[in-house]
């Protein structure tokens, strides 16, 4: 009896068939029957009969008639997806081919990696890379076949080294070694996390320096780009061995165990998503389940996506507290150019002239600024003051740890290392997760400095002995409480990153038998850094709304034309606040502005104007870099249009 598994909002469900000549809508409605069957509310699927649905082939995604004969159109154990065919028809209309990344093991960017977790580009293969896999798989077989004793090949792990593992077994060796360290804890990482940390063991694996067989990296890659995601926890990593625990789940689904997900699939046992997608199971060969979980490549990618997010955090940083300097009146004096020459930090150098740019100036003239031009104040604050000192060193321990973070996306951190050149292999150390644990762990440090000095801003924004402006922002205080408790928010996040900040990699516990006696704890400290920027962004959000709260009580004066561009940007997403409204959607929504990098798209044309025609020795070299001497850390350019 030919058996069809049908796939019901994020369910797999088998129908068996006892006649073939049945339609694809009698097919689909027994699916609807069983999905139904043991829910408590019937799925909230009222009236079966009245269910309009579409069918597609899951392998080749071809919409199906629903007059269609079972026998015509499907193969027996056949996957289909049942759904609105509304829907369908537009996914398959708006259907595009996407681009492809090459890699090689040796140029991915952090920049790169967090795209493809996105899902922007699909991955291949350089022909040099698989000349080098070829090469170093070539040498494994010849080790096996003439029975030799080489770690993790024909030996047991860790403690169990000097165990020889007979050539019948080795097979059942790597399997074991998935399925026994699959043994995380906690929730999954999101389909984005895990697209990226697969997308990054590939470049690992590009190297040739793991004796991967090419069979099983291009089942990776065709995995990847089908977005076939194993269920991979985001506890149970010391950092050294590598991520041997998110590794192995990583690794499990691909092997056809555990769950796996899909866009189009949703979780399901990871054999059904494989077989849904047209793909099969990976077959282990010696070495490989090893070569598979060996690595930082969890701490790496969770820190690719921790830096890029600081960079652009930090670049929109500096206009928000250029636009709260100009609601609270304060003076540009402070980023004259001179003063950051005679102390050239990179970092320094650069925020100022970002203040520079977006600040009052024959360039652009801010009415705000002529209002008080003539004002007895001496100097501001240091939260406005000390911009380019405290944002500055953010900005270069963001170059810092990015240059860290690049090196070991493109490092080979498997254990043993094959050369094939050299016809052996050798045991190392490259899986220890110090270098990007230490690295993150400063980068968590460093960039929370923008949410400490931000929260004090917000203080003086909504502090009318401070601001002169109305107290909390508002008016009618009392009857109305403004930004009085957003406020609080930014001080609790501040608080929380400031118990955040303190260094996972100054921890070690002996694992394995004390053959492991000395671990980073590398993949708390990626975790960390990227809940202190996350913290970060909603603070600086908060300020945003504050400064651009704050004028509203400066008009009809207008600030900088730049600024202006800002304040429009957030206007077009929350409206003034003229009386006490519901706020965490005002906060989460200019939030999602700055995780876009909008404030920087609107504002950066500017400042990279204010560059070309006003220090000509400033013109960039590079499409990524402003041409400053000394040079700054590397930074996305926008043109002006």
């Amino acid at each position: 009896m030919p058996r069809f598994t049908v796939h019901v909002r994020n369910e797999w469900l088998t129908v068996p068939c006892k006649d073939a000549t049945c339609s694809i809508k009698w097919l689909g409605f027994e699916a609807l029957k069983r999905y139904i069957k043991n829910k408590p509310d019937n799925g909230g699927i009222q009236h079966i009969k009245d269910v309009h649905f579409g069918v597609k082939r899951c392998q080749g995604f071809g919409l199906l008639d629903n007059d269609d004969t079972i026998e015509d159109v499907l193969e027996d154990n056949d996957f289909v997806e049942l759904g609105n065919i509304t829907n369908m028809v537009y996914m398959f209309s708006v259907c595009r081919e996407i681009d492809y990344i090459s890699l090689d093991g040796n140029s991915l960017t952090s920049t790169d990696l967090v795209n493809l977790g996105k899902g922007l580009f699909k991955i291949k293969l350089t022909p040099e890379a698989e000349q080098k896999v070829v090469q170093s798989r070539e040498l494994l077989d010849t080790i096996v076949k003439e029975n030799k004793v080489v770690y993790g090949i024909t030996t047991g792990f860790g403690k169990f080294a000097q165990t020889v593992i007979p050539v019948s077994k080795l097979k059942e060796l790597q399997e074991n070694l998935l399925r026994s360290h699959s043994s995380g804890l906690g929730s999954p990482l999101s389909p984005e996390r895990t697209r990226m940390l697969l997308a990054l063991r590939i470049n690992v694996l590009a190297k040739g320096h793991s004796g991967i067989s090419l069979e099983t990296l291009h089942s990776m890659i065709q995995a990847f780009n089908a977005s076939c995601l194993s269920y991979v926890p985001e506890k149970g990593t010391v950092g050294a061995s590598g991520d041997l625990a998110p590794l192995s789940h990583l690794a499990l689904g691909l092997m056809g165990e555990g769950k796996m997900w899909s866009p189009k699939s949703g979780w399901a046992d990871a054999k059904y998503v494989l077989e849904a997608h047209g793909l099969k199971p990976i077959s282990l060969k010696p070495k490989e389940g090893l070569a598979l979980i060996n690595g930082t490549q969890m701490i790496t990618s969770l820190g690719a996506e921790a830096v890029e997010r600081a960079e652009a955090i930090a670049q929109q940083a500096d206009i928000i507290a250029a636009l709260t300097l100009e609601v609270l009146k304060g003076t540009t004096k402070a980023f004259d150019s001179d003063i950051h020459e005679l102390r050239p930090h990179p970092g320094q150098k650069e925020v100022a002239l970002r203040f520079r740019s977006l600040l009052d100036s024959d360039h652009h003239p801010s009415e705000i600024a002529e209002s008080h031009r003539f004002c007895d104040r001496v100097q501001d604050a240091y939260t406005m003051r000390c911009c380019p000192q405290v944002h500055g060193i953010v900005n270069d321990t963001i170059e810092f740890v990015k240059k860290i973070i690049n090196t070991e996306i493109n490092s080979a951190t498997d254990n043993p290392m094959v050369f094939a050149e050299r016809g052996e292999t050798i045991s190392g150390g490259n899986f220890h997760g110090e270098y990007p644990a230490k690295a993150l762990d400063y980068l968590a440090i460093g960039v929370h400095e923008l949410a400490s000095i931000s929260e004090r801003r917000i203080e003086r924004l909504c502090n009318p002995s401070l601001s002169e402006l109305p107290a909390f922002l508002v008016n009618e205080g009392g009857l109305n409480s403004g930004f009085m408790i957003a406020h609080c928010t930014a001080a609790a996040l501040v608080s929380e990153n400031k118990v955040l900040c303190h260094p996972s990699s100054i921890d070690s516990l002996s694992t394995s038998a004390a053959t492991e006696d000395h671990v980073s704890m590398g993949g708390w400290a990626a975790r960390k850094a990227l809940r202190v920027v996350e913290h970060v962004e909603q603070v600086l959000a908060i300020e945003l709304l504050a400064a651009c709260q704050g004028i509203e009580f400066l008009r009809p004066l207008r600030t900088t034309t730049p600024l202006e561009k800002v304040y429009d940007l957030v206007r077009a997403t929350v409206k003034p606040w003229i009386k006490d409204r519901f706020m965490a959607p005002d906060i989460e929504a200019v939030h999602r502005l700055l995780v876009d990098q909008k404030v920087w798209n609107i504002a950066g044309p500017y400042i990279e104007k204010y560059c070309m025609e006003y220090i000509p020795e400033s013109r960039p070299s590079s499409p990524t870099a402003f041409a400053l001497d000394p040079p700054p850390s590397p930074r996305k350019r926008v043109r002006l249009e």
